[in-house]
């Protein structure tokens, strides 16, 4: 009898368990990334911002075009190329590293704003809006009017 008893009571205690969890537990949201970053001031400036450097560096070589046909011996013409090889190999790399810093930071601030809508909206998890079928919750717009705030 007081096996049963013992029983009857842990699996009252394991339902309990189970509600209490479930409560605490409100889900998984999703977010559609894209339109966060086009709603994003930062991440809009940082776009300009590198476009602005690769425009500099598309007229860098039409620069370069042009000083290149003025040039008349095979010799001048071959050390030019050497030389503009080095010099643009050495923007395209800047370019290059500051797109990737300038994408890091803009994923590190809205990560760090859902991660706060995630806990203020008592969320287990989000997941990009594609992965989504059926269900969750969306915090797209929450995320945008948390980095509208300029904390981030």
């Amino acid at each position: 009898m007081k096996k049963l008893k013992l029983a009857t009571l842990t699996a009252v205690v394991a339902v309990f368990a189970a509600f209490t969890m479930r409560a605490e537990a409100a889900g998984i949201g999703f977010i559609d990334y894209q339109k966060v970053q086009e709603n994003y001031s930062f991440a809009i400036q940082a776009v300009k911002e590198v476009e602005a450097k690769g425009l500099e560096l598309q007229q860098y070589m039409l620069d370069k075009d042009k000083q290149y046909k003025s040039i008349d011996t095979p010799i001048k013409r071959q050390n030019f190329e050497d030389a503009t090889k080095k010099e643009f190999k050495a923007k395209e790399e800047a370019f290059l590293k500051l797109k990737m810093s300038k994408e890091e930071q803009i994923y590190k601030k809205i990560q760090a704003a859902t991660k706060d809508v995630m806990v203020e909206q008592k969320l287990d998890a989000i997941v990009d809006f594609r992965v989504m079928f059926v269900g969750g919750l969306d915090i797209t717009d929450l995320v945008i009017q948390k980095l509208k705030t300029g904390k981030y």
